[in-house]
């Protein structure tokens, strides 16, 4: 797969990969997410994302909603700590009315105040749904443990104060100091050639005055400090939830590769992870164990998750325990780093082979790093990692001195 990039006169930049499907997805991948919140802020860019669906200085929000629904189409976008993802998801003969509507919510929106009351209580809705599922929730709350007294632990939602909290002109402005088109890359996939594409952008920036936009991105600075902790908290709920994790690498770390694998090999999505063997199917303690990696620009955070009931709980944290210690203490073998290696080559393969995946890591790694790895490039790192990278992390991130655990009862 051959990528073409083009970096337009007010610092946009597009990267474009062809593929034959007759179906095509484009976006915009910006540079801005929870971390970028100022103090007050909190649950604002997640809020500004849905509010850019709610009318612009051309459409009103039925004619957004409806403009790719018509053609089969999909408009979508998300918000995560670093990035604000906005996108669709076409037949490519309709790639022209796609880019044009991308276009027009991202530099466009005017955030109408009749609008703004509305989706407030959507996303309220949203936030106190997400704390009736503690399976979620307890990831949250984990985080802000792991990056305490820090944007990177504050909940993309928000809290229910802090959006009663906001008003239409708080939003614009934060639309104005961080949707500037030197902070967001736009991505195409599909059957329409990039020289078509490029000229297309072009001209619908065109005509888009941006002198009215800040580009004074507020410096993101990394945690700083990290104090292990072990909470226990109350609450309303069948069965008891655990978290026990800690901090991890960031995107430009060497040992994050590494890390993945060693992740992968001890609860990653397979049945035969070690610990879904350890204490689902040899001990039928849980319906859901699993051991997640977030890497964000500077930092990163591992997570290892299980729900079961009470009266099990003990046990499963000594198996995970368990299985941490045999991986702090024992070198994996030459046979089975070659399995490990070609299970995670393999996910990363199927992964890729979902167009929507792919288009989305495009533009998030072209917006963060500048350009895409090839799978043949990510497969010989991976096959290059040794069982002494491994059982190196392993002391490193798994140090029981520098876990720290959640639970819910």
């Amino acid at each position: 797969m051959q990528l073409c990039s083009n970096i337009f006169a007010n610092g946009l930049r597009l990267v474009h990969a062809q593929i034959s499907s007759p179906v095509s997805y484009c976006g915009f991948t910006l540079n801005v997410g929870t971390r970028d919140e100022l103090s007050g802020q909190s649950g604002m860019a997640h809020f500004v994302e849905h509010l850019l669906f709610k009318g612009t200085t051309k459409r009103k929000a039925f004619h957004i909603l409806n403009r790719m629904d018509n053609v089969g189409g999909e408009l979508n976008a998300f918000t995560t700590k670093e990035e604000t993802v906005i996108y669709s998801v076409f037949m490519d003969e309709h790639m022209v009315r796609a880019m044009d509507l991308l276009v027009d919510v991202v530099f466009n929106s005017i955030v109408p105040d009749n609008e703004f009351d509305k989706e407030r209580e959507v996303i309220l809705d949203e936030i106190r749904s997400y704390q009736d599922n503690p399976s979620e929730q307890i990831f949250d709350d984990f985080e802000n443990i792991i990056f305490k007294d820090h944007q990177l632990g504050c909940p993309i939602l928000g809290s229910e104060e802090s959006l009663q909290s906001f008003s239409p002109f708080d939003c614009r402005s934060f639309i104005k100091m961080h949707y500037t088109p030197d902070k967001m890359v736009f991505f195409y996939l599909g059957k329409t050639s990039f020289d078509t594409v490029c000229r297309t952008l072009d001209r619908l920036i065109s005509g888009i005055d941006f002198s009215g936009l800040s580009s004074n991105l507020l410096e993101r600075k990394a945690p700083v400090t990290y104090v292990p902790a072990k909470i226990k908290k109350e609450m309303e709920t069948y069965q008891s939830h655990v978290i026990i994790g800690g901090p991890s690498y960031g995107l430009f770390d060497d040992k994050r590769r590494a890390f993945y694998l060693l992740n992968n090999y001890l609860g990653g999505p397979c049945m035969n992870s070690l610990l879904n063997i350890s204490l689902r199917e040899k001990k039928g303690l849980v319906y859901t164990v699993e051991s997640s990696v977030s890497s964000f620009t500077d930092t990163g955070a591992f997570a290892i998750y299980f729900g079961t009931d009470p009266k099990n709980m003990e046990q499963c944290i000594s198996l995970v325990n368990k299985e941490l210690k045999m991986l702090r203490t024992k070198k994996i073998s030459g046979s089975k780093l070659h399995i490990i290696q070609q299970q995670l080559i393999g996910q990363i393969c199927i992964s890729s082979d979902n167009h929507e995946n792919l288009a989305l890591g495009i533009g998030k790694s072209y917006l963060h790093v500048g350009h895409y790895e090839s799978l043949e490039e990510i497969c010989k790192k991976i096959e290059k990692i040794t069982s002494e990278d491994l059982f190196d992390i392993a002391n490193e991130v798994y140090d029981e001195n520098k876990l720290s655990s959640l639970i819910f009862v």
